[in-house]
């Protein structure tokens, strides 16, 4: 039941995401105000629900190790996603992720956290369901056929939306962008599974790597984007898009996974990865006219 409300409030940070950035956000701006609302979020509830209202400290091992965690799964695996996000659409970022569940099973495997055995049918489920989560993401990004949902009937907000759609080299891009992420988000969940096991404190943890992820987000802003204005937020939507994505997809939902993975491990929370495609085909397609074709 966790795990499926994160693949929830993760289908609503990507509708919200691309809705806002087409709009004219900055996705760099758009992570670093996520970061920043989920550490001012996240800090007062970890020291309020402490008895002894004290945080965990951190030594140098801990530290390095969230450090890393951070580095890897927020500030490269969001910037690149939500770049990707930008070049692409809504449906697509969601489906490139359907590859986490392989990968992320792969490197396990690799790892010495998951085991195989050929002659038991635990063992040829997995097999067989990372062979059908690649075949199954490989044919959403390169299929197409004739369109199947909203070829010409379009509201007005949601043709301004397909209006923003870049070429299809660009689309490849934003493709190959989305991809490396996935890479970024398996070796995240995976490298949680020591984390964990020497730093157990999964609210504390979040807590940190939200910390960790502000301070980096914003170095790499600040030598990204240029422009100054870019760091305003202009509307009430922007700013109701960062908020939501800061304490729902970044605060709530990184302490469930830590949680989540520190009981059922790396591929479990992995698993849950193409309930996030369903839901966000859906809503793209109701609310922003996105275009579904036969081939996906």
């Amino acid at each position: 039941m966790a795990m499926i409300g994160i693949q929830v409030c993760y289908a609503g940070v990507t509708l919200s995401a691309r809705a806002t950035m087409v709009h004219g956000l900055s996705p760099r701006v758009f992570i670093l105000y996520r970061q920043a609302f989920a550490t001012i979020f996240i800090f007062p509830f970890l020291y309020f629900s402490r008895k002894k209202s004290k945080i965990a400290s951190l030594d140098l091992k801990s530290f390095s190790l969230i450090f890393l965690v951070s580095l890897i799964g927020i500030t490269i695996n969001q910037n690149l996603y939500l770049e990707g996000l930008y070049l692409s659409s809504s449906s697509m970022g969601s489906a490139v992720g359907n590859v986490i569940p392989a990968v992320t099973f792969l490197i396990s495997f690799l790892a010495g956290y998951e085991k195989v055995n050929l002659r038991d049918l635990r063992g040829l489920a997995k097999i067989a369901g990372t062979i059908f989560c690649v075949a199954g993401a490989t044919s959403m990004t390169l299929l197409w056929g004739p369109k199947l949902l909203n070829s010409e009937f379009a509201l007005p907000i949601a043709k301004s939306l397909l209006e923003d759609l870049k070429d299809q080299n660009t689309w490849v891009l934003g493709c190959f962008f989305m991809f490396s992420s996935t890479l970024c988000w398996s070796f995240w969940l995976i490298l949680q599974v020591p984390i964990t096991v020497y730093y157990p404190d999964h609210l504390s943890l979040a807590a940190w790597m939200c910390l960790f992820g502000t301070i980096q987000c914003a170095v790499v802003t600040f030598f990204l984007e240029k422009d100054p204005s870019a760091w305003i937020l202009h509307s009430y939507s922007e700013l109701a898009a960062c908020l939501y994505a800061g304490l729902g997809s970044s605060a709530l939902a990184f302490t469930v996974q830590a949680w989540a993975i520190s009981k059922r491990g790396p591929v479990f929370s992995a698993m849950f990865n193409p309930l996030c495609t369903v839901i966000v085909t859906i809503l793209a397609a109701l609310f922003f006219k996105e275009e579904i074709y036969t081939g996906r």
